[in-house]
């Protein structure tokens, strides 16, 4: 008697679940943890980005696929809360230089601080070689992952081209 194609299977549908399961969750924590300092998550994301060495806006609007143009109204908005402020790039006139505001900086260690309380009581009580298991998993299957997508994303170009 033939098999049914999904018996073999089960165990990945189930990891794929579970795997869907964590990202919704890990998202719904996040815009949680947002709305909590007054932030989108995009605003939050841009943030985080400005606060560290050398943000450009179009170099993070490549990297995350967001339309540069959601990435400017994200800025103005973090601007008219205090959070950010611009001014011109001392090297190139055309570029404008992005530094958290001290209410920005604020806002943001408030952000991390409530994240690191959350990763305490969530992550706390799991061992260190359950942990390292999950992360070695984890880079294999992203790693698995981007590869897959760049491959159909090779072929849809080829295809177009």
């Amino acid at each position: 008697m033939p098999r049914s194609p999904d018996r073999p299977r089960r165990p990945l549908y189930q990891a794929i679940e579970a795997l869907q399961r964590l990202a919704e969750l890990f998202e719904r924590r996040r815009q949680q943890l947002g709305r909590a300092a007054g932030l989108t998550e995009a605003q939050w994301r841009v943030l985080e980005e400005v606060g560290r060495e050398g943000f450009m806006p179009s170099l993070f609007a490549r990297s995350r696929a967001m339309h540069p143009a959601a990435v400017s109204r994200t800025l103005r908005q973090l601007q008219e809360e205090g959070l950010v402020e611009a001014s011109i790039a001392a090297q190139d006139a055309r570029q404008r230089r992005y530094e958290l505001t001290a209410r920005g900086r604020e806002r943001l260690e408030r952000l991390r601080r409530e994240r690191a309380r959350a990763i305490e009581a969530v992550w706390d009580g799991f061992g260190a070689e359950d942990l390292e298991r999950f992360a070695a998993f984890s880079e294999r299957l992203a790693e698995r992952l981007e590869r897959f997508a760049a491959a159909r994303e090779a072929r849809g170009r080829a295809r177009r081209g």
